[in-house]
């Protein structure tokens, strides 16, 4: 039967109640610094850690259950004859509730005002090592991280007049180890960042529950979408909701992949994305320009798309948008006129989240069977690069503004990848082919007509002239691409030879 529970949290959510509910089941309370305070405010006795250590709080607090009159009473095995007696033989009681939650580390990062030190201060020892002896103990000893806890475990006492089920406590004693790994694992990344430490021993990350889904690619999978605690800011994660049902597997990989489209534009711009490539990209001087263009470029594809806008969505866009089928709309907002119009359609998600015009730098991770890569992400824009021009013509500007618009586009197509653009908008999309001439044929064949008089843009350099024979044949006046093939000259005297303009940026953009 439990008899004493050692109450130590940060979080006082919902602390009084169930302490309240453990006095009045006969059970000892034990407790620190705040909370001992809370707890008598609220009426109840309670017993202060020093009372039972005989030693006081010391170094502003850093020193005070780390005494083995404390992780006796936790870690001693009731079952075990060697504890029993050496707890007697040293005066020490068993304590079997242990109520624990951590000094707001990831609060304290987040607060802009807070320094270094500051962040320091808040790394918690006393309470980690509790939580730890307690659920190493688990069988004897029952521990508690969440507040949501409180209530179950209150009503098992008083069920079963003891203690918890055996069960009951492994479960939160696995919850306890996550709660302290993750705790851990936020520190560890602080301090490796703060060292500039890029390729740690260990990768030490950690996610939060954001949501279980459905299911996953298909029905037949399970999933879940978890959220990096002090995570990028223009997230999906911290997207707001405004209608719609929940969104899917499929829906959070290609809105991901829309929102980092139109990240990368200044002017009004939006993207269209099917199974995580652009099938079209529009800019304009409104968003209500961008978003025809972007539906102009492939208005076969975009069908039950996923859109972004870097632009708030006004009326009249919406009821263009409102005449076919969207999975998603995702904009920095949208006006009250354009949230009446879109969310007559009841399947439609609308997501509000600001969406800077840059690309934030971080490190992505990519699960493999066994393992995992990192790397940094692609926010190299043509500003970053040393541009070469090989070919006897120059672009003109009109022609290098729209090699630059199909050069952030083709960032973000799986590769081999080949883009068209034309009017300030793709006019075809070739992605994920086996040979680079195979993509730059189907992105034509999309473009049809249109590749007469637009520019051509590549994620890697061409290996043969093949590619821009065929591009001269549709009529495209200008390519942009990294070059660095052993055969470069090959495809430059092609260029020549049809009068084609050609700029190499020296920066490759593949993307698996």
């Amino acid at each position: 039967m439990a008899k004493r529970a050692l109450i130590s949290v940060s979080d006082k959510t919902g602390i009084t109640v169930f302490a309240e509910e453990l006095a009045a089941l006969g059970i000892e309370l034990i407790s620190t610094g705040g909370t001992k305070r809370a707890l008598e405010e609220a009426g109840l006795n309670v017993t202060g850690i020093e009372e039972v250590t005989g030693f006081p709080e010391i170094m502003d607090g850093r020193v005070k259950t780390l005494h083995p009159l404390i992780h006796g009473g936790l870690l001693g095995k009731r079952d075990e004859p060697a504890h029993t007696d050496a707890m007697k033989a040293e005066k020490i009681a068993p304590i079997d509730i242990v109520a624990v939650n951590l000094y707001p580390f990831q609060q304290t990062l987040e607060d802009p005002e807070k320094t270094f030190d500051d962040a320091v201060e808040n790394i918690d020892i006393g309470g980690p090592s509790m939580i730890r002896s307690a659920a190493k103990n688990h069988q004897d000893v029952t521990v508690l991280v969440d507040a949501a806890d409180y209530p179950d475990v209150l009503s098992e006492l008083k069920e079963t007049g003891g203690s918890p089920s055996l069960m009951t406590k492994r479960k939160l004693a696995a919850k306890a180890f996550r709660h302290t790994a993750a705790y851990d694992a936020l520190i560890a990344e602080y301090l490796t960042t703060s060292v500039g430490e890029e390729s740690p021993e260990k990768l030490t990350l950690t996610y939060n529950l954001k949501q279980s889904l459905r299911y996953g690619e298909n029905p037949h999978q399970n999933a879940a979408f978890y959220e990096r605690p002090l995570g990028n800011p223009a997230s999906l994660a911290k997207a707001e909701q405004l209608h719609g049902k929940e969104l899917s597997y499929n829906n959070i990989n290609d809105a991901d992949a829309a929102m980092a489209v139109v990240r990368d534009f200044k002017e009004p711009a939006v993207a269209a994305v099917k199974h995580m490539n652009p099938c079209g990209v529009g800019m304009g001087a409104s968003v209500y320009d961008a978003w025809t263009k972007a539906y102009e470029a492939d208005s076969t594809s975009i069908f039950g798309g996923i859109i972004a806008s870097n632009r708030e969505i006004d009326g009249e866009t919406a009821e263009k948008m409102s005449e076919i089928f969207l999975e998603i709309v995702i904009a920095p907002g949208f006006s009250a006129e354009a949230l009446a119009v879109l969310t007559q359609k009841k399947n439609i998600r609308l997501l509000k989240i600001d969406l800077p015009n840059h690309q934030t730098s971080e490190r992505r991770v990519t699960t493999v069977a066994g393992g995992a890569l990192t790397q940094e992400t692609d926010t190299i824009s043509y500003e970053d690069v040393e541009a070469t021009i090989p070919t006897a013509r120059k672009p003109s500007d009109r022609e290098l503004e729209q090699m630059k618009l199909a050069w952030k586009v083709v960032k973000h197509v799986k590769s081999n990848a080949i883009t068209l653009a034309k009017d300030d908008m793709t006019i075809g999309v070739g992605a994920g082919q086996m040979n680079r001439v195979g993509a730059a044929k189907i992105a034509l064949e999309h473009a049809g007509e249109k590749a007469d008089g637009s520019v051509m843009a590549s994620d890697a350099f061409f290996p043969m002239a093949d590619t821009v024979e065929e591009a001269a044949k549709a009529g495209v006046r200008a390519i942009i691409q990294p070059g660095g093939s052993k055969r470069d000259q090959e495809s430059i005297d092609k260029a020549d030879e049809y009068g084609i303009a050609m700029v190499m940026t020296g920066v490759r953009h593949f993307k698996h």
